[in-house]
């Protein structure tokens, strides 16, 4: 390591060289400290880490982590993880250093989490608080697994929120088709939702088809990537995960609608995005089509909750139903157990006939 004096600006910047995780040699530097001695201290803390002592600030660790991680996720997820990591971890863990990090302080925080209000004066949702846990879980894990540190204390100190709420609002078809009648006046609208209820899209697959994604012969929609808005730029990013990558069949009545809809857009070019609205026009159509069909205002990931309740109800099974809408068959029987048929009756019976009885 080497410190040095930027004499144009005044400060001081420190350079060293270290092994990550993977083993490869890298080099890197961090600049602006007012005073040489800061910049020492810097630097000490910085060859103590690298011995693996983990005798190290919090937020000098996220520093190592952030290198490590970032450029392995997709920019929208590192976005999510470093805004938690800078407004709600650092603030609470960041001087304090990593191997004296206990249980009890990670319980001291999650404390602080739960009486934490947002900006509406509401306390922090229960999937809120798992999320944050879970972020702080995984720098903890990432520093046993690759920095030495001796143990995570997040597992001592016991989870914080619930994985998922309970509520789970849905439509049903009659619901739904009293709320894309009230669509209809404004057809870019009428169809967006069509897709997102008929095929179980999600939001940022359904922004981010083009022409070239349908096959009206065979009346098939192709989900190859999503849309999102970032950093005020259009961003087209693979789909949330690998097996929402899939080809959707359209019922025949979508199939026309489409067509009728690409038609209506004359010639756009076959790569060209046929939904340009952004979330929040869909959220603002979706206040406004429910409030005129007088049914129960939903989220926009709610219809796709309704179309996976519609064709539980059809009778399809987990499997069918998850290759459709690009979920893992565990995750559609999990989470909509209570929606399939009981078959306990049926069991019970077939088994007195096993018995003999």
């Amino acid at each position: 390591m080497a410190v040095y004096k930027d004499e144009k600006s005044g400060t001081w910047r420190v350079i060293y060289r270290y092994t990550d995780w993977t083993g490869e040699q890298k080099q890197t530097s961090k600049r602006g400290f007012t005073t040489k001695r800061e910049a020492q201290a810097w630097e000490r803390e910085q060859m103590s880490s690298l011995g693996n002592a983990l005798d190290m600030t919090f937020a000098s660790f996220v520093e190592h982590y952030t290198e490590d991680i970032k450029t392995r996720l997709k920019e929208n997820t590192w976005n999510t993880k470093d805004h938690i990591i800078r407004t709600k971890l650092v603030p609470w863990f960041g001087k304090l250093k990593m191997n004296a990090i206990t249980p009890q302080l990670v319980m001291s925080w999650q404390n602080e989490m739960l009486r934490a209000r947002d900006k509406t004066g509401n306390p922090y949702s229960p999937v809120y608080l798992r999320t944050l846990q879970t972020q702080l879980t995984a720098i903890f894990n990432h520093a046993v697994k690759y920095y030495g540190l001796r143990e995570n204390p997040c597992h001592k100190a016991g989870p914080l929120g619930k994985k998922k709420t309970k509520e789970m609002l849905f439509w049903t078809k009659e619901e739904y088709l009293r709320f894309a009648d009230a669509m209809m006046d404004k057809p870019r609208s009428f169809y967006a939702f069509e897709l997102l209820y008929w095929c179980g899209m999600r939001e940022g697959e359904l922004l981010a088809l083009t022409p070239a994604d349908f096959d009206l012969e065979k009346g098939t929609v192709t989900i190859s990537k999503s849309y999102q808005r970032m950093h005020g730029e259009d961003i087209i990013t693979s789909p949330k995960t690998e097996k929402s990558n899939r080809t959707i069949t359209m019922p025949d009545f979508l199939t026309e609608e489409i067509d009728e809809y690409l038609r209506s857009l004359g010639h756009i070019h076959p790569n060209a995005r046929i939904f340009t609205f952004t979330k929040d026009y869909l959220h603002h159509e979706m206040n406004r089509g429910a409030k005129q069909a007088g049914v129960k205002r939903i989220r926009i990931h709610d219809l796709r909750h309704s179309a996976i309740s519609l064709l539980i109800d059809m009778g399809f099974s987990a499997i069918a139903i998850a290759d459709r809408v690009g979920h893992e068959s565990i995750d559609i029987t999990y989470n909509y157990a209570h929606l399939f048929p009981s078959q306990q009756t049926e069991m019970a019976a077939r088994l007195n006939m096993e018995r003999g009885i």
